[in-house]
């Protein structure tokens, strides 16, 4: 097993973890924001919350590990060539 595959497979395994636990990893991010927002005076609170739900979102949940992946949209056809005599535009 290459270096590469040995990593592939270590993030997945991590991205597994965290699905699995996410509402307790949401729970911290929480819990730690509110403790940054009371240290600093409630005066970045929207930039703490902001923070917050950014953090929340970049957790995968169960159930989008389990929905299917969107296809990739299919890539334009190459162009073709003038034919001999015909001028282009």
């Amino acid at each position: 097993m290459s270096l590469a595959d040995t990593l592939k497979n270590l993030v997945g395994m991590g991205r597994d973890a965290a699905a699995k636990n996410a509402d307790k990893i949401h729970e911290a991010v929480d819990k730690a924001g509110d403790f940054i927002d009371e240290k600093t005076g409630h005066k970045y609170s929207d930039k703490i919350e902001q923070g917050k739900q950014a953090a929340k979102n970049a957790v995968p949940t169960e159930q989008a590990e389990s929905a299917p992946a969107p296809e990739p949209a299919p890539e334009p056809a190459p162009e073709q060539p003038p034919a001999q005599g015909e001028s282009q535009p």
